[in-house]
């Protein structure tokens, strides 16, 4: 039986420092972006983060794209 791999949506997660614990070590809280196409370019979505984060009160840490699909049967 052949399956197939059919996209069904991406999220863009922006990682953001938003302070730091008792130790010093830096405390992050996740900003999740859904219904983002699956097609769009790794480029368009890093471009995307990067301006939005000059509306942000925190520090971008990281960009993070996460793809999910489901699997059919031919």
């Amino acid at each position: 039986m052949a399956v197939n791999k059919v996209p069904a949506g991406t999220v863009l997660r922006l990682k953001l420092q938003v302070g730091v614990d008792e130790q010093g070590n830096p405390k992050y809280r996740n900003k999740n972006l859904r219904y983002v196409k699956a097609e769009a370019v790794d480029q368009d979505l890093f471009d995307v983060a990067q301006s939005l984060t000059g509306l942000q009160e925190y520090t971008l840490a990281a960009v993070q794209r996460e793809d999910t699909a489901n699997l059919v049967q031919a």
